[in-house]
């Protein structure tokens, strides 16, 4: 007796299969999105506190040719504002800028350098050194490095 098996043979996906699918995919991005932003916008934050730490040495250099920092500045006697000494945006080496770089006061013993964020890095708060080499970042962007843990470039 001859039988046959009679099988039918899927062609594809189920709409409902396809589906399923889509909603996986949508909920992993949703969860990866964002945390593949803020590591975007960490890396840029520590090429900015990078190009700050060359900034003082730069700083450093000018003080021991001149004997006082003023004179590095565009504004206030070359006191304060864009340096005249290092490049004014980070990061330094390619095309999207996200921070820019000031002098924010300069006197002949001492000064304070500032990162801030703009483009996609804004609202990440700004970055300064000193010339004593304290490290701030305005962590809550309130528009001050004064708060209790912004005493470092880490995030608390």
């Amino acid at each position: 007796m001859n039988s046959r098996i009679v099988t039918r043979q899927h062609a594809g996906f189920t709409l409902m299969e396809l589906m399923i699918a889509v909603v996986i995919i949508g909920i992993l991005a949703a969860v990866a999105t964002p945390i593949y932003m803020e590591g975007v916008k960490k890396s840029r934050r520590s090429d900015a506190q990078g190009a700050l730490s060359s900034f003082a040495s730069s700083m450093a250099r000018y003080h021991t040719r001149n004997n006082f920092y003023t004179g590095a500045g565009t504004t206030g006697g070359g006191d304060t504002g864009a340096p005249t000494i290092f490049p004014t945006e980070s990061p330094i080496d390619s095309g999207t800028k996200f921070y820019d770089l000031t002098i924010v006061a300069a006197t002949s013993s001492a000064y304070t350098l500032r990162a801030t964020p703009k483009n996609g890095q804004a609202g990440d708060g700004i970055i300064e050194i000193n010339s004593l080499g304290v490290k701030s970042w305005d962590e809550n962007d309130d528009g001050d490095v004064v708060d209790s843990g912004e005493n470092d470039w880490s995030r608390g």
